[in-house]
C-alpha cells in the first residue's frame, strides 16, 4: 500500500510539473500575441497619421515604437493597449492659433483604426473633414464609451452601425455648420447606457414621427441635445415617461408647431431646457411649477403669449430665465415679486425683451441682487426706471431700450460694476446730471436716445467734471449736449465708437478731441450745426465708418486712411471737385454719399476701383461732364444716385454689367440719347428714375420684360416718342409710373389693369433698403416724398399726345391714390366703374375730349380732395354727394359748356341743361310710346274705314277698281317708308 501510495504521490507531482511548464508556455504565447497587437496598434495610428492633414504639426510627435507616448494617444498601464484617443482642436474658437497656423486636422480617417479594439475613448471634435461620412468602421469598436466627433465637419448620413456601440455612455455628433442628408435614428434604442447625446445639426426629418419614442428607451439618459435637427413634431403626450433622470433638454431651432407638450412637466430632475427659436404658442401652463429644479430656462424666440405665469416667480432655483421674442402681455410685477421673494435667489439672467409686455417695471425689480443681465428691450413699459435699481450692485448689463419710459434716475449711478448702459429709443425728459454717473467706474459702453428727434432730454454736467469711466462706446442721440462739444469726452482715450447725433452741437472739433488720438471704428455728428473743416488727423480701424450728415462743415472733402468702408458727407457746404484719387486712397469703400453738396467738376475715373462699393450717391451737387464708362468693376453696386446735377451724354453701356442694381436715380441732369439695350442686364432693378433729361426715342419694351421687380418708374419730362409698351402691363410690382411731359402717342393699353401691384398697398420693408426721394406731382402740386414714399400709389401720363378712350380695365387698380391723364387727346366718356378708386385722392382728367355726365359712381370716391375735370366737353348736372360737397371750386369744372350744378353759376332748372335721370326719363320714355301707338292706330283705323267705304263701288265698276289699287299703291308706299324711317334708326347695328 506504500508502494502505491508513492507512486500516486509521484504522479500527482508530475501532472503538477507538466501544467506549470504549459502555464508558462501559454505565458509566452500570450506575451508574444500582445507584443504583436501593440505592435499592429501602432501600425494604425501610423496609417492613420499618414491619411491625415496636420498644417500645425500638432501629431509631429507620432514617431518611434512606443506609442503610448504619442501626444493625445493613452494606453492601458497594465496590458499596453491603446484605450484613449484625444485628438480635439483645443484652438476650435477661432481656429487659428496666436502665430496664424491653422490647428485643425483633416483628410481622410483609416479604417485601420479598426483593431484598437480595447479603445474606449475616441475624440476627434473640432477639426475639419471636410463634410465626410462618419466612418461606418466606428461602430465595430465595441470598447467604445466616449465618443466625440462634434464640430468636425463629418456630413452624409448617421450610420445606423453605431447602435452596436452598447456599452456606450457618451455620443456627441453635434455639426451644425454642415448640411447633412436625412438620416434615421432607430439605431439609438439600442444604445441603453447613453447618459449624454448630442445630434445637434444632423437633419432628423426621416425620424420627426417617432423621434420621442426613441428617446424614451434610453433610461440612463441624463443629457439630450436635439437643437436645429429638423423636428417639426413634437407629440403633446407620452404613455410613460421613461427618460424622467434628464438634467439637460435642448430642442431648441427645430420649427416646432405646437404648445408646450405635457410630458415635459414629468421631467422633475431638469436643470437646464432649453426650447429657444422654434414655433411654439399657446399659454405657459401652470404645470412649470414643477420643473423647481431648473436654473436655466430658455423659451425665447418662439409665439408664446398671454400673461406671464405667476409660477416662474415659484422657480427659485434660477439663474437664468429667457422668455424673449415671444408674444406675452400684460405687467410683470406678479413675476418679479415672486422672485423676489426666492430665499436663496442665484437669478443672474432675466430677458423679457421682445415681448409686448407693459406697465411700469415694479420697485421689487431691485431685490435681485443677484441679477448681472437685465434685458427688458422692445416692450411697452412706461413712466421710471425704478429707484431700487441702484440696490443691483452685481449688475453688470442693463438694456431697456425700445420702450416708453421717461425718468432716469439718479441711483442708476451705484451701480459700480456696470459695464453696458442700453437704454435708447424711449421718451427720455429731464435733466441728466454728474450723479447719473458718479460711481460708475466700469463702464465701457453706453446708448442713450430717443425714438422721435424731438429733444427733451437735456446733459447738464460740468465742462471739468471728470468721469470716473473709460468708455469705448458712446451713442447718445436726440438729446441736449451742447451748443459746446461736451468736454467731459477729454479724458475718454479709451473710444472706438462715438455717436453724438442730433445733440444741438454748434461748435467746430475741438482741438483736444483730436488729441486724444483714437483708433476709431465709428464716428457719427450729423444733425448737428458744426462748422469749420473736418480735420484729416482721424485714425480709423478696419472697416468704419464715418457719418457727419447734415451739419456745416465746409472746404474741400476730407480723405482719411483705407480702413473706411462707409463715408456719409451729405448735406454740408463741401465744395470744389470729389478728389480726382478718392478711390486710390479709400479703396474698402461699400458706401459713399457725398450729396446735397456744392461739388462741382466731373465725376472721377478712380471710383471705378471701388470693387467693393454697394452704393454711389453724388445727387444735388454741381457736377458736370460725363458718366463715366468704368462700372465693369463694381459687380455689387446696388444704389447708383446721381440725380440733380449738370451731367450731360449718354448712358454707358457698361451700366449694364451691374446686375445687382436696384436703384438707377439719374434724373435732373442733361442726359440725352436712347437708353442702352445692355440696362436690360440689370433684372434687379426696383426703381428706375431718368425723369427730367432730354432722352429721346420710344421706350423700350424691355423694361417692361426684363424688371419683374420694378415698384417706380419715372421717365417724365424727356422726349420719349411712340406708344406706351404693353411690356409695360407685365411690371406686376409697379407702384409710381410717371410717364408724363414726353411725346407720347397712341392709346392708353387695355392691359394696363395688369398692374397688381397698384392694387395693393406697400409697406416700409417692401420698398428695400434706400432711403431715397422722390419728387411726384400729386394734389395739383409737386410734392416731395422721403419716408413715406412707400405709401405711395401713382399713375401720371398727363402731358402728351394720347388718344382714344380711358380703357375701363384702369378702374381695376382699386389701391391707386393718384390718377393723372390731363393734357392729352382722350375721348369717350369717364369709365363708369371710376368708383372702384378706394383710395384715390388726386383724380386729374383736365384738357382733354371727354364727354358725357360726369358718373354718379365717382360719388363713392370717399378719399378724393383734388379733382380736376376742366376743359372737356362734359354735360349733364354735377353730382352732390359725398366728396362733392368739399370740391366747391369751379375752376375745376371750367370749359364743360354742358355741366351745371353747384359750384357752377349755371342752374341746371333754369337753363334746361339737366340731363333726364330717373322718373323724369321714365315718363318722356313713356309719353313718347303713347305718341307712336296712337299714330300707329289711327293710321290702321282710317284705312279700314276708307277700304269699306269704296269697296262695295270697286267691286261693282272695273275702271274705278283699276284706278283705286294704283293709287293705293302708292300711299302704302309712302306710309311703309314714314313708318321705317319713324322707328328704325338708320344706323341701328342690325340694318349696317
Amino acid at each position: 500500500m506504500g508502494r502505491i501510495s508513492a507512486s500516486i504521490q509521484q504522479y500527482r507531482v508530475f501532472i503538477l510539473l507538466c501544467l506549470i511548464l504549459y502555464l508558462v508556455k501559454l505565458g509566452f504565447c500570450i506575451g508574444d500575441l500582445d507584443v504583436t497587437r501593440i505592435d499592429a496598434e501602432r501600425k494604425a495610428l501610423v496609417k492613420f497619421k499618414q491619411g491625415l492633414t496636420d498644417p500645425s504639426g500638432r501629431i509631429s510627435s507620432w514617431n518611434g515604437e512606443d506609442c503610448c507616448k504619442w501626444g493625445g494617444v493613452t494606453c492601458n498601464n497594465r496590458t499596453g493597449h491603446v484605450v484613449e484617443l484625444k485628438l480635439r482642436n483645443l484652438a476650435y474658437s477661432d481656429s487659428l492659433n496666436g502665430d496664424g497656423t491653422v490647428q485643425s486636422l483633416g483628410g481622410k480617417i483609416d479604417p485601420s483604426l479598426i483593431v484598437l479594439q480595447d479603445l474606449n475613448y475616441l475624440d476627434l471634435s473640432m477639426n475639419d473633414f471636410g463634410g465626410a461620412q462618419i466612418p461606418s468602421f466606428i461602430g465595430s469598436l465595441q470598447s467604445l464609451r466616449y465618443l466625440n466627433l462634434s464640430g468636425a465637419n463629418f456630413a452624409g448620413t448617421l450610420p445606423p452601425n453605431l447602435g452596436n456601440l452598447s456599452r456606450l455612455s457618451y455620443l456627441d455628433l453635434s455639426n451644425r455648420m454642415v448640411n447633412s442628408n436625412q438620416s434615421s435614428i432607430h439605431w439609438l434604442s439600442g444604445l441603453s447606457s447613453l447618459k449624454y447625446l448630442d445630434l445637434g445639426g444632423w437633419d432628423l426629418t426621416m425620424s420627426a414621427a417617432y423621434w420621442l419614442q426613441t428617446i424614451n428607451r434610453l433610461p440612463s439618459l441624463l443629457e439630450l441635445h436635439f437643437p436645429y435637427c429638423h423636428l417639426s413634431n413634437l407629440p403633446l403626450t407620452l404613455p410613460s415617461v421613461n427618460f424622467t433622470s434628464l438634467l439637460v433638454l435642448d430642442l431648441s431651432n427645430n420649427g416646432f408647431n405646437s404648445t408646450l407638450p405635457h410630458w415635459l412637466f414629468n421631467l422633475t430632475s431638469l436643470i437646464h431646457l432649453d426650447l429657444n427659436s422654434n414655433n411654439l404658442h399657446g399659454a405657459v401652463p401652470d404645470e412649470i411649477a414643477n420643473l423647481a429644479s431648473l436654473k436655466k430656462l430658455d423659451m425665447s424666440l418662439n409665439s408664446i403669449g398671454g400673461q406671464l405665469s405667476r409660477h416662474f416667480g415659484q422657480l427659485c432655483n434660477l439663474q437664468s430665465l429667457k422668455l424673449s421674442a415671444n408674444k406675452f402681455t400684460g405687467e410683470i410685477t406678479d413675476v418679479v415679486d415672486s422672485l423676489s421673494r426666492c430665499s436663496n435667489s442665484s437669478l443672474d439672467t432675466l430677458d423679457l425683451g421682445y415681448n409686448e409686455l407693459t406697465g411700469s417695471l415694479p420697485d421689487s425689480l431691485g431685490h435681485l441682487q443677484s441679477l448681472r443681465y437685465l434685458r427688458l428691450w422692445n416692450n411697452l413699459f412706461g413712466g421710471s426706471i425704478p429707484h431700487s435699481i441702484g440696490n443691483l450692485v452685481a449688475l453688470e448689463q442693463i438694456f431697456l431700450s425700445n420702450n416708453g419710459m421717461s425718468v432716469i434716475p439718479e441711483s442708476l449711478g451705484k451701480l459700480s460694476m456696470l459695464t453696458v448702459l442700453g437704454i435708447s429709443e424711449n421718451k427720455w425728459e429731464g435733466v441728466i446730471t454728474e450723479a447719473h454717473f458718479m460711481n460708475l467706474s466700469s463702464l465701457k459702453e453706453v446708448s442713450i436716445y430717443k425714438k422721435s428727434p424731438n429733444i427733451t432730454l437735456v446733459f447738464n454736467i460740468s465742462s471739468d467734471w471728470i468721469p470716473p469711466f473709460k468708455l469705448t462706446y458712446v451713442d447718445i442721440r436726440s438729446c441736449q449736449l451742447g451748443p459746446k462739444f461736451p468736454a467731459w469726452l477729454k479724458n475718454q482715450t479709451e473710444l472706438t465708437t462715438v455717436v453724438l447725433n442730433n445733440a444741438m452741437i454748434s461748435d467746430t472739433i475741438p482741438e483736444w478731441f483730436l488729441n486724444l488720438d483714437l483708433q476709431l471704428d465709428r464716428i457719427d455728428l450729423a444733425f448737428n450745426q458744426l462748422s469749420g473743416r473736418v480735420p484729416n488727423s482721424f485714425k480709423f480701424n478696419n472697416g468704419a465708418t464715418v457719418k457727419i450728415t447734415t451739419n456745416k462743415f465746409e472746404g474741400r472733402l476730407p480723405l482719411w486712411s483705407s480702413n473706411i468702408t462707409m463715408l456719409y458727407l451729405m448735406d454740408n457746404e463741401f465744395s470744389g471737385p470729389i478728389p480726382p484719387d478718392i478711390g486710390d486712397v479709400m479703396p474698402l469703400l461699400s458706401d459713399l454719399d457725398l450729396s446735397y453738396n456744392s461739388l462741382n467738376g466731373s465725376i472721377p475715373k478712380s471710383i471705378g476701383k471701388l470693387s467693393e462699393l454697394l452704393t454711389l450717391v453724388i445727387s444735388n451737387n454741381v457736377l458736370s461732364g460725363k458718366i463715366p464708362n468704368f462700372w465693369e468693376n463694381m459687380p455689387n453696386l446696388y444704389i447708383v444716385d446721381m440725380s440733380n446735377n449738370s451731367i450731360s451724354g449718354t448712358i454707358p453701356i457698361s451700366m449694364g454689367s451691374l446686375s445687382f442694381l436696384e436703384f438707377l436715380v439719374l434724373s435732373d441732369n442733361n442726359l440725352s440719347g436712347e437708353l442702352p439695350s445692355s440696362l436690360k442686364n440689370c433684372s434687379h432693378i426696383v426703381s428706375l428714375d431718368l425723369g427730367d433729361n432730354k432722352f429721346t426715342g420710344k421706350l423700350p419694351a424691355w423694361i417692361g420684360e426684363s424688371m419683374p421687380t420694378m415698384l417706380i418708374l419715372r421717365l417724365r419730362s424727356n422726349s420719349f416718342t411712340g406708344n406706351i409698351p404693353a411690356q409695360f402691363c407685365e411690371l406686376s410690382n409697379l407702384h409710381i409710373m410717371d410717364l408724363s411731359h414726353n411725346s407720347l402717342s397712341g392709346q392708353i393699353p387695355h392691359c394696363i389693369g395688369n398692374l397688381s401691384g397698384l392694387k395693393s398697398e406697400l409697406t416700409d420693408i417692401d420698398t428695400g433698403r434706400y432711403e431715397g426721394k422722390l419728387e411726384i406731382v400729386t394734389k395739383g402740386r409737386m410734392l416731395l416724398y422721403a419716408n413715406t414714399l412707400y405709401l405711395v400709389n401713382s399713375l401720371d401720363l398727363s402731358n402728351n399726345n394720347i388718344s382714344g378712350e380711358i380703357p375701363v380695365e384702369l378702374t381695376d387698380l382699386i389701391k391707386l391714390g393718384t390718377l393723372n391723364l390731363s393734357m392729352n387727346h382722350l375721348t369717350g366718356k369717364i369709365p363708369g366703374k371710376i368708383g372702384n378708386f378706394e383710395r384715390l385722392e388726386t383724380l386729374d382728367l383736365s384738357i382733354n375730349k371727354l364727354s358725357g355726365p360726369i358718373p354718379p359712381s365717382m360719388s363713392s370716391l370717399t378719399f378724393l380732395n383734388h379733382l380736376n375735370l376742366s376743359h372737356n366737353n362734359l354735360s349733364g348736372e354735377i353730382p352732390t354727394a359725398n366728396q362733392f360737397q368739399t370740391l366747391n371750386d369751379p375752376s375745376i369744372y371750367q370749359g364743360n359748356v354742358g355741366l351745371c350744378g353747384t359750384p357752377l353759376s349755371n342752374d341746371c332748372g333754369e337753363s334746361g341743361q339737366k340731363t333726364p335721370r330717373g322718373d323724369e326719363e321714365e315718363e318722356d320714355e313713356d309719353g313718347g310710346a303713347l305718341e307712336k301707338l296712337g299714330f300707329i292706330i289711327s293710321i290702321v283705323i282710317g284705312f279700314f274705314v276708307g277700304f269699306w267705304g269704296v269697296f262695295g263701288t270697286l267691286a261693282i265698276k272695273d275702271s274705278w277698281r283699276t284706278a283705286y289699287f294704283g293709287f293705293a299703291d302708292r300711299v302704302m308706299r309712302t306710309c311703309l317708308l314714314k313708318f321705317r324711317r319713324m322707328f328704325v334708326p338708320e344706323r341701328h347695328p342690325w340694318m349696317m
